[in-house]
């Protein structure tokens, strides 16, 4: 077998991600990284790299392509990885290991993948392109507000304005214009009815130049700013009959496209109606796809790599089945209440562990969290054999994680997935706007307890618990009272760890 040198032009932990399955199928993986990055932990998982100035330097990339010896190169998710250019040059000289360079212009240019969709019979909400604000008054008159406009080739929340009224429309407008603009070099717009409530529902595709299959569905409905935060497969709220229309609708439309690689269709989901809607093509790899692999045994990285190697895929549809539940919570390095970066050097760094759990991480002891990049640095996949057992697994999971000397979200993640509405499954992605203000609520009273379970810990006055928390927070009777007091002493390592330095931080 033929071992290819493969470069990976990312960073993080999606580039250690990558790495591994290029080793387990035999093959040399290669890497590039940025001055910022001289001491980052993907390093370690490459037999060689070379340093280049930024992601986003085509130019230089393919440099290190030349200068590696490299074979192939694969983009992971961000940066380049939707560039059609970038694909295009990286196919003259090496293997491009992702989507073609027409599903990528398709994909980034959302009137275009609409018609198609259109074209194909899978369900749209009304639209249309906008040139100037009156265009959206009139789209307004005959659909009602609130309505969205959208930029044309956007992606990552950019150049989206929801308008509620005529009043609003000219100075929204012009932002997202200008917003579009400045992020994609592209200010056209298009408006589209907007759904007060729905699902973020995303089909798994993979495709080769024969053969297109799904492999279910994932629900990202849990978001803040468009960046999603937690994501689940498959879909609890689906019934079989619309999973089955949706997976369907999905492999139609990328069937017409003749999609390559790993790939995502991305809908809406009407709560109300039972209803689905196209909104998106992602064609690349996604931050979630690690829930899909553990729900059907598949590495999709793998499966981009044989699709890209060896011109064909592994797998069937038939041969892709549900099993269990999973999971991913995004562990970013950010204050859990106002969600502001918090880069800074790792002290101790110990990850959960146990089954079913998986964590995907780009960190580890004294690693600096740059400010310049993305805050995301781990991943943590938890899988059960019920909806019920994973989120009970990935609570455990993250409240095992120990990660000081850099504030992270994991007390955010935690209350979510511990969140009534959360559990019943019927959370949309307007969760967090409506729940947020009672989350951080409930952070912040964790916080003050573990505040003073380390006060009274460095006083050693175990009585002090009950004079500080009062004794209705025990419950009645002495044994109550034991095992609480067992349990916060058996914690209070962990908080003190984690809170000195957070004091220490905010001084």
């Amino acid at each position: 077998m033929r071992r290819y040198r493969i470069l990976i032009a990312n960073r993080g932990e999606i580039a250690v991600r990558i790495a591994r399955a290029v080793r387990e199928l035999g093959h040399i993986p290669l890497g590039v990284y940025t001055s910022i990055d001289k001491r980052s932990f993907h390093r370690m998982f490459m037999e060689e790299d070379y340093e280049i100035s930024s992601y986003l330097d085509i130019d230089e990339i393919i440099k290190a392509a030349e200068e590696l010896g490299a074979d192939a190169i694969h983009p992971g998710y961000g940066f380049l990885s939707e560039n059609p250019e970038f694909a295009e040059r990286v196919s003259r000289k090496f293997i491009f290991i992702g989507a073609t360079p027409k599903a990528m212009r398709i994909a980034g240019d959302k009137i275009m993948a609409k018609k198609i969709a259109e074209e194909v019979g899978v369900p749209t909400l009304p639209w249309a392109v906008v040139k100037d604000p009156e265009d959206v008054r009139d789209f307004a008159r005959t659909y009602g507000y609130p309505v969205m406009i959208k930029a044309a080739g956007g992606g990552g929340g950019m150049g989206i304005r929801v308008v509620r009224s005529d009043e609003e429309v000219d100075v929204l407008f012009e932002q997202a214009e200008k917003e579009a603009k400045n992020a994609f070099g592209d200010k056209r717009l298009y408006v589209e009815k907007f759904l007060e409530n729905p699902k973020h529902i995303e089909v798994q595709i993979l495709g080769d130049d024969r053969n297109v299959i799904h492999l279910y569905e994932r629900d990202c409905s849990i978001q803040r700013r468009h960046q999603k935060l937690i994501e689940e497969a498959p879909a609890v709220i689906l019934r079989p009959e619309e999973r089955k229309r949706i997976t369907s609708d999905a492999v139609r439309l990328m069937k017409e496209i003749g999609y390559t690689s790993a790939g995502t269709v991305e809908m809406l989901f009407d709560m109300k109606t039972r209803q689905h809607y196209f909104m998106e093509i992602n064609a690349r790899l996604q931050v979630e796809h690690p829930v899909t692999e553990m729900i059907t045994g598949v590495d999709i990285v793998k499966e981009q790599l044989n699709i890209a190697l060896n011109g064909s895929m592994t797998l069937r549809q038939e041969d892709v089945k549900i099993h269990g539940h999973a999971i991913e919570a995004r562990v970013n390095a950010e204050n859990p209440v106002t969600m502001l970066p918090s880069p800074g050097t790792i002290v101790d760094y110990i990850e959960p562990s146990g089954p079913g759990i998986r964590v995907d991480s780009g960190v580890n002891k004294g690693y600096s969290v740059p400010a310049e990049y993305n805050p995301l640095i781990a991943k943590v996949i938890a899988w059960g054999p019920t909806r019920e057992e994973a989120i009970n697994r990935l609570v455990r999971a993250l409240s095992e994680y120990i990660i000081t000397g850099i504030e992270t979200n994991i007390l955010l993640l935690k209350h979510v997935l511990k969140h009534p509405v959360f559990l019943s499954g019927q959370h949309t992605i307007r969760f967090m706007d409506m729940y947020i203000d009672e989350i951080r609520e409930n952070i912040l009273e964790e916080e003050r307890i573990h505040a003073i379970v380390m006060a009274i810990v460095t006083m050693r006055s175990a009585n002090g618990f009950r004079a500080i928390l009062g004794p209705s927070f025990f419950g009645k009777g002495s044994n109550g009272y034991s095992r609480r007091l067992q349990t916060l002493k058996r914690r209070a390592w962990a908080y003190w760890s984690m809170l000195k330095t957070r004091v220490r931080r905010r001084k």
